[in-house]
């Protein structure tokens, strides 16, 4: 068949890549560059996360985000605005996190997150994207803050996967690359980091080495359909036809598919981060800052940092205000580094797209035979990437999906 795909991030990269090995034709539409980083695949933490089992929307994040966004600098913020949109993915957010919710999502999201950990393995046997398999640590400033990721590391071995609580010393010892100032930490071992760039730029050249056509700089006006079924894209350089057609425009599907009979409550959820290229220490792991929420990585020698989350719309503007939350944090936790590190450093930003209830929207659409997404994933995206992938070419081709899809059913707001 030939495969038609909207959109070029890691989801759509990851799909392609899995459908092309099937033997099937494979047409990526995107609106950028292969050159342009400015994605949200492209600048993110570069984590693959067994230990992020609980999604978004839960218990908590909702008193947490409105103390959270009266401070400019915090890892949360809405924007507020008078959107019909934001509204409704609100309310339905507000519904989603409940105990319940995580109970029936946790063993979902671990077990994708497992299968794509084996996978991201399998394909570092065929390329070099800088895999690193030191595990993650979680870092608390606070007992307090402590003894409640002590409660999550307990829920994470229930569920098999491994957790161990360390006090200072012990964080210290694991890794001593960095000095560090904080209570403890969680140590998950099956966590793993990499390199984004790299991995999105290996998986690119697999697919151009197969055959695969890349339309960039290209954008999608609307789709030409027939019944129930879409005979083609339409673009800025004409209609693109094809047998399947799938959806993996990030934060932009909900527009993209704005003429199609489908709904998808979709927010996008900025984030910023600074790369530093020569540390003054470099750790051996990375890490999340607990309290600040800030992600720490590193990456063929240099050090990222990175976090919040800002609902402000489609809007790729860089709020300095935001970005100094992240910087401010890390002499908190890793105490050596100081202010003019961060002189001059270029920003990244990049839109995470967010569903309500916290989970991807995959598999096909009800109301169009040939019509399938691959969207949503919000922070979870680079690391459920190749197992999104398997499950997207194994439905296109008309095999099992390996999964129970119903938490994830594109039509579920539909």
């Amino acid at each position: 068949m030939h495969l038609v795909i909207a959109g070029s991030g890691v989801i759509g990269l990851s799909t392609a890549w899995y459908a092309q090995q099937r033997g099937h034709k494979v047409t990526l539409i995107d609106r950028s560059v292969p050159e342009d980083a400015g994605g949200c695949s492209f600048g993110n933490a570069g984590m693959v996360v067994p230990s992020h089992f609980v999604p978004l929307a839960a218990p908590g994040m909702v008193a947490l985000g409105l103390k959270w966004m009266w401070n400019p600098e915090s890892p949360f913020y809405i924007k507020p605005r008078l959107d019909f949109g934001l509204m409704s993915w609100a309310w339905k957010f507000m519904r989603a996190a409940t105990p319940a919710h995580v109970e029936k999502a946790a063993p979902l999201i671990r077990d994708l997150s497992l299968a794509s950990r084996a996978a991201f393995e399998e394909l570092s046997l065929q390329g070099d994207f800088g895999l690193v398999k030191n595990g993650l640590l979680m870092l608390c400033k606070e007992a307090r803050t402590l003894d409640e990721e002590g409660h999550t590391a307990e829920k994470a071995r229930q569920l098999g996967v491994p957790a161990e609580v360390l006090d200072a010393a012990a964080t210290a010892a694991i890794d001593p690359g960095v000095r560090m100032d904080v209570a403890g930490s969680v140590y998950f071992p099956l966590d793993c980091h990499l390199s984004p760039s790299r991995f999105i730029a290996s998986l690119r050249q697999r697919l151009e080495d197969g055959g695969a056509t890349f339309l960039t700089e290209t954008e999608i006006t609307g789709w030409r359909r027939s019944g129930r079924k879409v005979e083609a894209v339409q673009t800025s350089r004409g209609d693109v036809t094809g047998d399947e057609f799938l959806l993996c425009g990030g934060s932009w599907s909900p527009t993209i598919a704005r003429d199609l009979p489908v709904s998808l409550p979709m927010q996008a959820g900025k984030g910023y981060s600074v790369t530093v290229p020569n540390p003054r220490q470099l750790p051996r792991l990375c890490s999340i800052f607990t309290e600040a929420r800030v992600a720490v990585t590193p990456m063929d020698g240099t050090l990222r940092f990175g976090g919040t989350m800002e609902i402000a719309g489609l809007n790729t503007d860089i709020n300095p205000v935001r970005v100094q939350g992240i910087l401010k944090a890390v002499p908190k936790y890793f105490p050596d580094f100081q202010p003019s590190d961060f002189t001059d450093l270029p920003v990244w930003r990049g839109l995470r797209p967010c569903s309500p209830d916290g989970m991807p929207y995959l598999g096909r659409f009800a109301a169009c035979d040939n019509l399938s997404t691959a969207t949503g994933h919000a922070m979870m995206g680079l690391s459920l990437a190749p197992v999104t992938g398997q499950i997207m070419a194994r439905l296109l081709s008309g095999e099992a999906p390996g999964f129970d899809l119903t938490l994830m059913s594109p039509d579920r707001y539909a």
